[in-house]
C-alpha cells in the first residue's frame, strides 16, 4: 500500500544538508523498528525549516531496504474531511486514474488489499470510505453510522498490522498540524499498537501543533532547528554550482534567510535567474542593486513566477485548485491546449516549484512546499480569483461528479472564494450532515457551523429557513460530545433551534420532519439534567410525552418514555420510573432505532437499560439490575460509537458500585478512561474521575478520592454540570469523616441534603441520611442519639420511595446501632423482614453483610 510522489524532495541538490545527527537519529529508530520494536518520532519545526527534506533523505538511504512506505499528506483545505490523507494515500497506493470506471478502481483496490488477505467485510469498508459503490462483489454491512466508523477505524488499522506482518513499514505522515480529527485519532490508535510492531511512524508538523503522544516510551520528540552559518554556505553552494556568488551578494542572502533552507534555497535560485551571464558573475560587475536580491521568501517566490511566463498562470490554477491536485482537473480548469498546457506544467517542474507523478493525462502534481502555493496563489487579484473558483466549482459538479458528490466540504471552499454565497452553505450543511452520520462529531460540528454561519448573513427565504432548522438542529448532537452535553454552546444550539422553529411556525410554515421538534424539546430536558432542575425536567417529559401520544410514530414515544423513566427515578419514584424504562426497552427495534444515537446523543436502548439497572437495584432486584448493566455494556461496543459507550460504562456504574462488583468496577473505568482521553471527552472524563473518587472511597483510600472528586467537579463545574451532585458528595462526605476531618464531612451532608431539597435530586437522599447516621458515630465522641435520628430519617425515604436496597441498608445501619446498645431483639426484628424479602442477589455485598448481621444477632 505505498505510493508517494517519486521526486518528492528526492535526490536534488538540497536533500540534506546540516541534518546528519538527525538523520542517524532516524536510522537507529528504523533499525529498532525492523527487529520488532515499533517507534514514534515527532518531528516539529517552523515552515521551510526542512522537515520534508529529512523525511526524503531517510527514504533515499532505505531504497535498496525491502519495506512498505505509507505516505499521507495533510491539507489545510481539508482540515475537517474526515481522513482525507488516508484516503489520498490509499488512492495513490491503488494507481486510481481520472478516467478509470468504478469497476477497474474497484479490481485496483482489490489487487491492493489482497496484500495483506484483507477480509470481505474490511473491504467493502474501505471501497465505501474510498466511496465506491458496492457492485455485489463484497457483503452488503448493515451498520449503523457509529459502528461504521468504528470498524473502518479497525479495518484501517488491520491494514497497516498485515502490512507490517510482510516487511517492515515506514508510515510517514506530513504536516500533522492540518490533519482532521478523525485521522488523528486514527494515527493515535496507531502509536497505541505498534510498539511491538515492525514499523516507524514519522509525524511532522509545526510548532503550534501539540502532539497528543509526547511521553510515551516508543515516542521520541524531535526539533528541527534552523541551519548554522556553515551550513547554509554550503547549502548555497550546492545551487550555485560552478558559479561565483559575489560575498556581499552571499551574507545578503545568509542575513535575510535567518537559517531556513526552504528560504536560502529559494532566494538563491531567485538571484541566479535574475541574471545568466557568468562572466558577469565571475567579474562581480553586475552592481548589487541591478540583481535585484529579494528581501523576503515571498518576494523570491514572486520573483521566480514572474519569470515563468505563461507556466505563471498555470501555477496560479494549481494553486487554487490545491497543494496537490491531478492533470485533469487542471486540465479541465484551464481550457488551454494539451501541449500548451504540458509545456506549462513541464516547466513548473523543471523549475523545482511543482513536483510530478505520472504521465500525463494520468498525472499528479504537488506544490514543493505550502509557501509556494501561498505564493502562487498570492498572485491572483481578488476578481479573477473568485472567477477562477467559480470554474473550479463548476467543473467538479459537472465533469468530477464522484468527487463533488465525496468532498462537499471541498466545493463549498471553492464556492465560498467565488462569493457564491448560498451554494457554499448548502455543501457545507451537505459536508456536515455527511460527517454526522459517519460520527466524525468534530468535523461535524465545525462544518455545520461554518453552513449555519454562511446562511445567517443571507437574505431569509422560506427554503432557507427550512435549511437552517435542519443544520441547526444536527448542530446540536456533535455538540453534546465535542462540548458537552451543559456546554455553553450547546445550550445556544438548542435554543436558537427553538427559535427558528417558533418562527416558521408563526409564519405557517411546516417543518420538513416532525422529528426535529422533539429534537430540540430533547436538547432543553438534557441541559435540565446536566445543570440538574428535577422540576423542570419532569415537566419537559411530560410535555414530550404529551406530544409524543399524539404522533403515529414509535420513536417520539421511545425517546419520552426514556426520559420520563430517568426523571423519575432521579427525583425518588423508582417504581413509576421502571414501568416507563420498561417500555422504552420494549420500544426499541435495533435495526431502526440504532441511528438515532447521532440525534439524541447516545442509543436509546444502552440509555434505558442503564438506568433500568440504577431503578432495579434500588427497587430490590440485584440480578436483574446486573444483568441490565452488562447488557448495557455489552450492546455499546457493538454499536462502534465512543460516546454510547462512555455513556454506558457511566451510568452502569452505580450499579456495580453498589452490588460490590469491584473487579468490574476497576475494568471499567480503566475503559472509560482510556476512550475519554482517545477522543478528547473531557466531560466524559470528569466523569470517570467522580466514580473513580466514590470506588475509592468505598475501598478506603479516603485521600485519593477526595483528590479525584475536587479534580473532576471542577471540570464538570466548568461546563455548566451539577447532575448527580447528593451522590457525590455523599460519597465525599465519608471519605472526609474516614480521614478525621468531620468539619467537612458535615460540610458535605449538608450540601448533599440541601441539593437534593432545592433541585429533587432524591434518588441517593436515604443513602445521605445513612452516611450522615454512620458519621456521626465516627467522631471523637459518638453522637448516638444523632446518628439514629439519621438512621430513622433514612428509612422513612426509603419506605417512602418503596427503595428496599436502600431500605437494606438503613436497616442494617440501625440494627449495628441497636446491637451495640444491647437491644439485640429490636436489632433483629427490624433488619429480618427487610432482609427476607429479598428474592435474588444473596451474593451481592449488601445481601452478604445483612446475613453476616443476622447470624451474628440470631447468635
Amino acid at each position: 500500500m505505498g505510493g508517494r510522489f517519486e521526486a518528492l524532495h528526492g535526490t536534488g541538490l538540497t536533500a540534506l544538508v546540516g541534518r546528519e545527527e538527525e538523520i542517524e537519529l532516524l536510522l537507529r529508530r528504523w533499525a529498532r523498528a525492523k527487529s520488532g520494536e515499533g517507534h514514534v518520532v515527532l518531528i516539529s519545526g517552523e515552515a521551510g525549516i526542512g522537515k520534508s527534506r529529512l523525511i526524503a533523505a531517510l527514504l533515499e538511504r532505505l531504497t535498496s531496504e525491502p519495506h512498505t512506505p505509507l505516505r499521507y499528506f495533510c491539507s489545510p483545505q481539508h482540515t475537517d474531511s474526515a481522513l482525507y490523507p488516508i484516503i489520498g494515500q490509499m488512492q495513490r497506493a491503488a494507481g486510481f486514474a481520472y478516467d478509470d470506471t468504478p469497476q477497474a478502481k474497484l479490481d485496483k483496490l482489490d489487487a491492493l488489499l489482497r496484500q495483506t488477505s484483507t477480509p470481505m467485510q474490511d473491504a467493502a469498508l474501505l471501497a465505501e470510505l474510498l466511496s465506491l459503490p458496492n457492485d455485489g462483489r463484497y457483503p452488503g454491512l448493515e451498520l449503523a453510522p457509529p459502528e461504521r466508523r468504528q470498524r473502518t477505524l479497525r479495518a484501517l488499522g488491520a491494514q497497516m498490522e498485515g502490512l507490517a506482518g510482510q516487511k517492515p513499514v515506514l508510515m510517514i505522515c506530513e504536516d500533522a498540524h492540518w490533519a482532521d480529527p478523525t485521522s488523528l485519532e486514527l494515527f493515535g490508535r496507531a502509536v497505541d499498537r505498534i510498539a511491538n510492531l515492525r514499523v516507524l511512524l514519522l509525524v511532522t508538523f509545526r510548532p503550534e501543533f501539540a502532539a497528543p503522544w509526547i511521553g510515551r516510551p516508543h515516542v521520541t520528540a524531535l526539533t528541527i532547528n534552523r541551519l548554522a552559518q556553515r551550513d547554509i554556505d554550503v547549502l548555497i553552494d550546492r545551487v550555485v554550482g560552478n558559479k561565483q556568488l559575489p560575498t556581499k551578494i552571499r551574507r545578503d542572502i545568509i542575513e535575510r534567510t535567518d537559517g531556513i533552507p526552504l528560504f536560502v534555497e529559494e532566494m538563491t535560485k531567485a538571484v541566479l535567474e535574475a541574471s545568466s551571464d557568468d562572466a558577469a558573475w565571475q567579474a562581480a560587475a553586475i552592481p548589487l542593486p541591478a540583481l535585484g536580491i529579494p528581501a523576503t521568501l515571498h518576494a523570491s517566490l514572486m520573483a521566480r513566477l514572474d519569470r515563468l511566463g505563461p507556466a505563471k498562470e498555470v501555477a496560479q490554477v494549481g494553486a487554487a485548485i490545491g497543494r496537490e491536485f491531478s492533470h485533469a482537473l487542471i486540465a479541465a480548469v484551464v481550457r488551454k491546449p494539451e501541449a500548451e498546457l504540458d509545456s506549462a506544467l513541464t516547466r513548473l517542474a523543471d523549475s523545482g516549484l511543482l513536483f510530478r507523478q505520472g504521465v500525463p493525462p494520468h498525472a499528479s502534481y504537488l506544490f514543493k512546499h505550502a509557501l509556494v502555493q501561498d505564493a502562487a496563489y498570492g498572485t491572483l487579484l481578488r476578481e479573477p480569483r473568485r472567477a477562477l473558483h467559480a470554474r473550479i466549482a463548476e467543473t467538479l459538479e459537472n465533469r468530477f461528479p464522484e468527487i463533488a458528490e465525496s468532498q462537499p466540504e471541498l466545493l463549498a471552499r471553492h464556492y465560498v472564494e467565488s462569493g457564491q454565497i448560498e451554494k457554499a452553505a448548502m455543501q457545507w450543511g451537505k459536508a456536515g450532515q455527511r460527517s454526522l452520520a459517519r460520527s466524525a462529531l468534530v468535523e461535524s460540528a465545525e462544518q455545520l457551523s461554518r453552513a449555519l454561519a454562511l446562511i445567517a448573513g443571507l437574505p431569509s427565504t422560506s427554503a432557507l429557513r427550512r435549511e437552517e432548522i435542519k443544520l441547526q438542529v444536527a448542530l446540536m448532537a456533535p455538540l453534546i460530545h465535542v462540548k458537552g452535553y451543559g456546554a455553553a454552546e450547546t445550550k445556544e444550539a438548542v435554543q436558537k433551534a427553538q427559535h427558528l422553529i417558533r418562527q416558521a411556525e408563526a409564519l405557517g410554515e411546516p417543518l420538513d420532519d416532525p422529528l426535529l421538534f422533539f429534537s430540540v424539546l430533547f436538547g432543553f430536558w438534557v441541559a435540565s439534567y446536566v445543570a440538574f432542575n428535577g422540576r423542570v425536567m419532569r415537566e419537559l417529559a411530560a410535555q414530550f410525552m404529551s406530544f409524543a401520544e399524539k404522533q403515529d410514530s414509535v420513536v417520539p414515544r421511545m425517546v419520552a418514555h426514556r426520559i420520563m423513566g430517568i426523571s423519575l427515578l432521579m427525583t425518588g419514584d423508582a417504581t413509576e420510573s421502571l414501568t416507563h424504562l420498561d417500555r422504552a426497552v420494549a420500544l426499541y427495534n435495533p435495526l431502526e432505532h440504532r441511528a438515532l444515537a447521532t440525534r439524541f446523543g447516545q442509543d436509546e436502548r444502552a440509555s434505558s437499560l442503564g438506568y433500568r439497572a440504577i431503578t432495579r437495584w434500588i427497587l430490590g432486584f440485584p440480578e436483574a439490575a446486573l444483568a441490565d448493566a452488562d447488557r448495557a455494556v455489552a450492546d455499546a461496543p457493538e454499536l462502534g460509537q465512543a460516546a454510547t459507550l462512555m455513556y454506558a460504562l457511566a451510568v452502569t456504574f452505580p450499579s456495580y458500585l453498589m452490588t460490590g462488583s469491584s473487579a468490574t468496577v476497576a475494568k471499567h473505568l480503566d475503559e472509560q478512561a482510556a476512550l475519554a482521553e482517545e477522543k478528547s471527552a473531557p466531560f466524559w472524563k470528569a466523569s470517570g474521575n467522580l466514580q473513580r473518587s466514590a470506588a475509592l472511597t468505598m475501598a478506603g483510600e479516603a485521600s485519593a478520592a477526595i483528590n479525584l472528586y475536587t479534580a473532576g467537579m471542577a471540570v464538570w463545574g466548568s461546563m455548566g454540570t451539577t447532575m448527580w451532585a447528593s451522590y457525590g458528595f455523599a460519597f465525599q462526605a465519608k471519605a472526609h469523616a474516614d480521614l478525621k476531618q468531620f468539619d467537612d464531612a458535615w460540610r458535605c451532608i449538608g450540601e448533599a441534603i440541601s441539593t437534593a431539597e432545592e433541585t429533587l435530586e432524591k434518588w441517593w437522599l436515604a443513602e445521605v441520611y445513612r452516611t450522615a447516621g454512620d458519621i456521626a458515630l465516627q467522631s471523637a465522641s459518638p453522637d448516638g442519639i444523632n446518628a439514629e435520628a439519621y438512621f430513622e430519617r433514612a428509612l422513612t425515604v426509603a419506605r417512602q420511595q418503596q427503595a428496599k436496597s436502600w431500605e437494606l441498608r438503613a436497616a442494617m445501619s440501625m440494627a449495628r446501632l441497636y446491637r451495640d446498645r444491647g437491644k439485640r431483639d429490636e436489632a433483629r426484628d427490624l433488619l429480618a423482614p427487610v432482609y427476607n424479602w429479598f428474592t435474588e442477589g444473596f451474593d451481592t455485598l449488601d445481601l452478604k453483610e445483612a446475613k453476616v448481621l443476622l447470624d451474628d444477632l440470631n447468635a
